[in-house]
């Protein structure tokens, strides 16, 4: 039995992680849910695959229930606790003295104090994780508790390294590397050829290289398309990863132009419009998004030229947030007549963002 603590985005990444599940073939089964974690049966390659999640933090081996559990946990000279259910730094301390006399049985043992009543990855693997190990407390509403380990953790490093350490960067404009993750999962395509046709500096196509799958992206500037290539060059030489990405300037609009290919999966983020000064209003959200809906609409058309029949788009559409701090989402009908079906939307964004990412996954129907 396994636990999943999920990240800042819990709706996006319990869409994630059953995604996730079923693209590589896990056979999860739910047990319980809360606002940030997933318990649930899996096969012990769950533990392998996890460094391909992006909305998660931790996987948790569950030792067992109560506090009866603490005397099943392996000996650590080394530990925290964390606590998810409970922000309480009293009943951390509890915990954790009642983890420590158990641990002192075989041999000695301390605990440190996190930033939070929990540790983040980071805290983890700058201590020493995994040999340090962090025991976790996950409360139910009702106050009882079960008890695990950690046993992988979401590398931030890993993630910081792709996205500030590239030789191209656009902070604002490209998408964070964390959420290119999420996004090929959502696909639930395991193998197959990958395309992303608003590449831009590369963040998707460095997730797909990352992978191993097929790669192609194309942009229609030149200049991000030699700026793709330039990250993508240094992902194989940072990572020594073999395989590479073909990349093509071309127009999204006329992708059957550029490629003889029909892609399994198109996962990308395409202009978004101009950045906001200030939060619209609904009239105006209304007229950029239908401004907008043009482009889309034959980017579509274009899509089902060069997209398998049950092909996966996982495709950003912009969402705004207005003067009245309420979300403004279109539907898109059209979507249905070009022969597409909408199997998910999830949104993506910080309190501060006036443009909100709503990404839409996206079957073509067979």
């Amino acid at each position: 039995m396994y636990g999943v603590i999920l990240g800042k985005n819990p709706e996006l990444g319990r869409a994630e992680f059953f995604a996730f599940a079923r693209r590589f073939g896990l056979k999860v089964r739910p047990l319980e849910e809360s606002n940030n974690w997933i318990v649930f049966e899996s096969k012990p390659s769950v533990e392998r695959h996890f460094r391909w999640l992006g909305g998660s933090l931790k996987l948790i081996r569950i030792v067992g229930e109560s506090e009866e559990a603490i005397k099943d946990l392996e000996y650590a000279r080394l530990f925290t606790v964390s606590l998810y259910g409970r922000d309480d730094w009293k009943l951390w301390r509890k915990l954790g003295s009642e983890v420590k006399r158990n641990f002192k049985e075989t041999g000695p043992a301390k605990f440190f104090k996190p930033a939070k009543v929990y540790s983040m990855p980071a805290e983890l693997i700058l201590k020493g994780f995994p040999e340090v190990k962090d025991i976790v407390f996950l409360f139910r509403n009702d106050g009882s508790f079960l008890v695990g380990e950690t046993v992988r953790v979401t590398d931030p490093f890993e993630l910081k390294k792709l996205d500030v350490e590239r030789p191209v960067q656009r902070p604002i404009l490209s998408i964070p590397p964390r959420l290119a993750r999420v996004m090929v999962n959502l696909t639930e395509v395991k193998k197959g050829k990958f395309l992303d046709p608003f590449c831009g500096i590369g963040t998707v196509l460095q997730e797909f290289v990352l992978q191993g799958l097929p790669s192609y992206g194309s942009d229609r500037n030149p200049e991000r398309v030699g700026e793709a290539r330039r990250n993508i060059e240094w992902l194989r030489r940072e990572f020594r990863v073999k395989n590479s990405a073909r990349i093509e300037v071309c127009d999204a609009r006329k992708l059957k132009r550029c490629f003889r290919e029909r892609f399994d999966a198109i996962v990308t983020e395409p202009y978004l419009g101009k950045p906001l000064k200030r939060n619209p209003s609904r009239g105006e959200a209304i007229k950029m998004a239908n401004e907008l809906d043009r482009f889309y609409y034959s980017v579509f058309e274009s899509l089902a030229d060069v997209l398998k029949r049950n092909g996966r788009v996982v495709f950003v559409f912009p969402a705004y947030r207005l003067r009245d701090e309420s979300i403004y989402r279109k539907e898109r009908g059209w979507l249905g007549k070009l022969g597409f079906e909408v199997l998910g939307r999830y949104l993506d964004y910080e309190e501060r963002h006036r443009l909100i990412r709503d990404i839409h996954v996206i079957k073509k129907r067979g």
